[in-house]
């Protein structure tokens, strides 16, 4: 008999490669997600006992606590995790709320969100956070893609706002709950939650009058802003109570910006044109916060001092406001109490419509507070 051929008996190394392939395979592959039948394997009992215990249906009030037991221990043993997406399909709810915002980049929003994350996270709803970053295309966009995503709810934050939304009343033919906080739009449709801008800056004048200004310059908002004529209209009425006289030389006005920001630059700019004017005053009424830090450091900058020679009063108390140099006087917004009551307002209309119950926008407007601090003081 012939001897066996040597090739046929080697083994060539392409064939030693192909036979340790498989092995090397299986350890690089990802581990395969656990399923309800793997559970029901494991448990003893059948994939629909199974699926009944883990999501929690109605069913299973009829399964003994002891079979639930043993099936809840099979799918922490396995590792088991829900497929959410799966089951949002299936019941129609995908336990997300769009939150929008026109600029991240305001400090007003900081305490806002917290307010909105909070008690979304204590209803169980995860928010999908997006920056408009004031683009009308960019904000359609974004309104888009949530609802592409079968958010439940939309909060919209509208701070320092120069795009019209008011197209977010047709959300109402969708079903979607929706709120707006910082400003309410010229539908009924749409709930929204605000601060009372006319109260609040009655408040912060009456301060200053108390104090003993008389001459106060006043630097407003961008007539586009919302809250800019509020504001003012609160003033108009303080100077009518009182009998003060508003000084149209000392009267000066944000240009339209969509930087939020842009508020300090020129809040310091108009500061130097009202000085150029050679009207003197004693108190400086700005629009906001920002505003108010450019207009102290345009007064430092000529030598006046706040508040020795000049009283300075503020709008919203963003953080900064109470480690500035002089700490500010200002009326504060109660933005994190507004993020919360906002996003209440979606989670009850949510479950209102679950619930098949009428439900109806609402409108809520919360009082400010005037805080007062370093830079006010009495007229010397």
């Amino acid at each position: 008999m012939a001897p066996p051929d040597s090739k046929s008996t080697k083994a060539t190394p392409s064939a030693s490669k192909s036979r340790r392939e498989p092995e090397s395979s299986r350890r690089t592959q990802p581990p395969t997600a656990v399923t309800i039948r793997d559970v029901a394997k494991r448990s003893g009992f059948s994939s629909a006992t199974v699926s009944i215990v883990l999501n929690n249906a109605p069913l299973s009030r009829y399964i003994p606590d002891t079979t639930k037991a043993r099936i809840q221990r099979a799918a922490s043993h396995l590792g088991y995790r829900p497929n959410l997406f799966a089951r949002s399909l299936r019941s129609r709810r995908s336990h997300t709320i769009g939150v929008m915002v026109f600029d991240m980049t305001d400090p007003y929003c900081t305490l806002v969100l917290r307010g909105i994350e909070n008690t979304l996270y204590q209803s169980s709803f995860l928010p999908i956070l997006t920056d408009v970053h004031n683009e009308r295309s960019r904000f359609e966009r974004y309104l888009e893609m949530l609802l592409d995503r079968r958010i439940e709810g939309l909060v919209v934050l509208a701070n320092w706002l120069f795009v019209d939304i008011n197209v977010l009343a047709d959300l109402e033919k969708n079903n979607i709950p929706t709120a707006t906080v910082g400003r309410q739009l010229k539908s009924d449709n749409i709930s929204s939650v605000i601060v009372d801008n006319t109260s609040g800056a009655h408040a912060a004048l009456e301060h200053l009058y108390s104090l003993g200004h008389r001459k106060i310059a006043f630097i407003r908002g961008p007539h586009q802003l919302s809250d800019t004529e509020p504001r003012w209209r609160g003033v108009r009425t303080l100077a009518r109570e009182y009998n003060l006289e508003l000084d149209p030389r000392l009267v000066v006005d944000l240009p339209e910006s969509g930087d939020p920001f842009s508020s300090f630059e020129q809040g310091y700019k108009l500061t130097e044109e009202l000085l150029q004017r050679s009207r003197p005053f004693t108190a400086l009424m700005a629009f906001d916060d920002m505003t108010a830090f450019g207009a102290i450091r345009a007064l430092g900058k000529a030598g006046i001092h706040v508040p020795e020679h000049c009283s300075v009063v503020g709008f919203d108390d963003v953080s900064p406001a109470a480690i500035y140099s002089p700490a500010l006087t200002t009326v504060r917004q109660p933005m994190e109490v507004m993020g919360a009551t906002v996003a209440n307002i979606v989670v009850e209309a949510i479950n209102g419509r679950l619930e098949k119950k009428s439900v109806r926008p609402i409108h809520r407007k919360l009082a400010p507070e005037l805080i007062v601090r370093e830079s006010t003081r009495s007229v010397i």
